[in-house]
């Protein structure tokens, strides 16, 4: 921006409108530049103003003049068509084009910041020891390896070192409002960095962070937020009076309503109302709604908490030390409580007040009650609930991130290597106590809870029956692309598993799923400085889920061949068969559990309190008026047709089969 020291006519005439400044020639403007919207503005230091002609629209309905009026203005930059009114101090900042700002107290840089980046706070441990260094650049991978993997503190110092090299670029003595921003009845904002089409309305203290924005995914702070050390990413809001301290706020994350927190990390999508947070690490869709909640020392994803859901870390001696993970999809129930440490498995109902530890990692899909007060496990039976196959369709679509640069990477699918390994590991385990256990036994105690022991090969077969749903279906996927007419040894060739890694174990990044492997030669390609930037780490990790698809054919492939003892290159057509056909049965076998399930929500129970005032008729037309029927249910209708078309793909590969030489 070319500019020029004002003339002496214009200053004549500022001085006219009200205006003073500690020395006139410190202010330069653009060559453009008109004082007829200049009125009782001081400026202090030096301060550069852009062309300030026109109008700007604060909201729908509500336009003003650009302009400066009635503000302290020290050592600023204003862009063009900006609005400012009413601002008590504007001190070191850079305020870009479009941005208004009006009726406001204090809004300045003190002193060099970093506008959050390289704080350090403690999640997941209240006693610290695994402290999370947030940036405006995090995502959850990142953050799921600095706070998990403490162990390997050669890995530690070089994330740390990103993100210190980050956070040095960041630091600056003049802070930037950017381009479109709009910022009414603010107390004070100290040392925040605030992004292109930030909304910030009614806030009472903004210090010491980041607020990430852009056109397509604005952010938006509300009416009593205080929010100090903290890093906000794009298309996220926090309003109605929320309360964050040592917090990091990932994209398209909503917290609300009296909502407070404190050394809290919360990714993608994440929801939190009313309820509390101490130390929480929160992955993608995590939802606490619920004035009752607390979330402390936990890690979820994938998780909603119902009302009153409540854990304890102080049955200690050395201090709050202990923690607890609830795996992706997990839930709980109202009043539930738990004591850490515990961990429970992906897809698990808690149900009930658990007051000892247990570990239930390898058994997905289960229900966790407490009878008697003791915890009992009931492996597997979440597998058939309408909740759970709703979750897995809602995510993808409730996914709020509109930002064309997603720093999380998310796989929503239900089925998947990390989800099946782990259903491999309980077939196993409950083959073995089934064998070893004593018939006299009620129940068997396994990692601090315990199952009934009438369960354990019903629930074997569940799992096993998932287990061919999921490669079955992958089998079938590829089996689908082949196209005309094929032969069997064209098959085989599709069917084979790639050189690329998979077979073996797969972890769960915080929503993205990888074969350990891959995440062992990425750290070790950190720790020997091969990759030494956040961007090259994000690239890395991104690389690695675009295979996903390969890398789950690998798995896939190899259960298969443990299954039928046989390899893909020498399947025969008589075992491709059986495998399709099993396929098809347990998918069908699934779907109708669920279909059986959802049936619950219309039957005489669910219409209790409807009718009012009338008969069983009226009772039942009330109902219908209201939630539909059974057969008019849009979820219902859509698993049919899915189990429609699992009989008409599978009858068109098994003729396909039967006809190749």
């Amino acid at each position: 921006m070319q500019n020029r020291e004002l003339t002496d006519g214009e200053i004549t005439t500022l001085r006219q409108q009200g205006c003073r400044a500690d020395d006139w020639t410190n202010i330069r403007v653009t060559g453009d530049f008109s004082v007829k919207n200049i009125h009782h503005v001081i400026f202090g230091g030096k301060v550069n103003l852009g062309s300030n002609t026109g109008e700007i629209t604060l909201e729908k309905g509500l336009t003003r003049h650009c302009g400066l009026y009635n503000s302290f203005i020290r050592d600023c930059t204003v862009g063009n068509g900006v609005y400012i009114s009413s601002v008590s101090n504007l001190c070191n900042y850079v305020v870009e084009d479009d941005t208004a700002i009006e009726d406001s107290g204090t809004i300045l840089v003190n002193a060099a910041t970093t506008f959050g980046n390289g704080i350090e706070i403690a999640v997941l441990n209240e006693s610290e020891g695994r402290e999370l260094m947030i940036t405006d650049r995090l995502s959850a991978q990142l953050a799921y390896m600095l706070v998990l993997y403490r162990h390997d503190k050669d890995l530690i110092t070089s994330l740390k070192a990103m993100i210190m090299s980050y956070a040095a670029e960041k630091k600056s003595v003049t802070g930037t409002i950017g381009n479109g921003a709009r910022i009414r009845q603010v107390q004070t904002i100290r040392n925040v960095d605030i992004g292109p089409y930030a909304v910030i309305s009614g806030a009472v203290l903004l210090e010491e962070g980041t607020i990430k924005s852009n056109r397509e995914a604005p952010s938006v702070i509300g009416e009593g937020v205080i929010a100090t050390r903290f890093i906000l990413l794009s298309g996220s809001s926090l309003t109605g009076g929320a309360y964050l301290e040592n917090c990091f706020v990932g994209q398209g994350v909503r917290i609300g309503r009296q909502f407070s927190a404190e050394n809290s990390a919360f990714f993608a999508n994440c929801e939190g109302t009313l309820g509390e947070a101490c130390s929480l690490f929160a992955g993608p869709y995590t939802v606490s709604h619920h004035k009752s909640t607390l979330l402390i020392a936990g890690m979820f994803s994938f998780y909603n908490a119902g009302s009153g859901s409540n854990q304890s870390n102080h049955m200690y001696k050395l201090g709050p030390l202990h923690q607890g993970v609830l795996e992706r999809g997990s839930k709980t129930g109202s009043s539930s409580y738990l004591l850490w440490p515990c961990r429970i498995g992906p897809f698990s109902v808690v149900v009930g007040k658990h007051y000892t530890n247990f570990d239930t990692g390898d058994f997905p899909f289960s229900y966790i009650t407490e009878e008697k007060g003791k915890s009992i496990l009931y492996p597997a039976m979440n597998l058939f609930t309408v909740g759970t196959r709703r979750d897995s369709g809602k995510w993808p679509a409730r996914d709020r991130r509109k930002d064309t640069d997603k720093l999380d990477i998310i796989n929503f699918s239900l089925f998947n290597p990390y989800v099946a390994g782990k259903m491999v590991n309980a077939v196993m385990l409950l083959g073995d106590m089934a064998e070893k256990s004593n018939k006299s036994q009620d129940q068997i105690s396994y990692n601090g809870i315990n199952i009934p022991r009438l369960l354990l090969k019903t629930t074997r077969k569940f799992y096993e029956n998932a287990l061919s749903v999921y490669t079955g279906g992958e089998l079938v996927r590829r089996l689908e692309s082949l196209a005309g007419d094929t032969s069997l040894q064209q098959i085989r060739d599709s069917l084979l598993p790639g050189d690329n890694p998979g077979e073996g174990k797969w972890i769960d990044l915080f929503g993205m799923l990888s074969p350990e492997e891959e995440i062992r030669n990425l750290t070790g390609d950190v720790k020997s400085g091969i990759i030494h930037t956040i961007g090259e780490f994000q690239d890395r990790l991104q690389a690695i889920h675009d295979k996903f698809d390969n890398y789950a054919w690998n798995w896939c492939a190899s259960y298969i061949r443990s299954a039928t003892g046989t390899a893909m290159a020498d399947l025969t057509r008589e075992q491709l068969l059986a495998l399709i056909n099993d396929w098809k049965e347990s998918s069908i076998r699934l779907n109708n559990m669920i279909l059986k399930d959802a049936e619950k929500d219309f039957d005489n129970n669910s219409m209790i309190g409807y009718g009012a005032d009338g008969d069983e008729k009226t009772r039942i037309m009330d109902f219908e008026a209201v939630r539909g029927t059974y057969g008019e249910n849009g979820f219902v209708i859509q698993l049919k047709k899915e189990t429609a078309d699992i009989e008409n793909t599978a009858r068109k590969l098994l003729t396909k089969l039967q006809n190749i030489t």
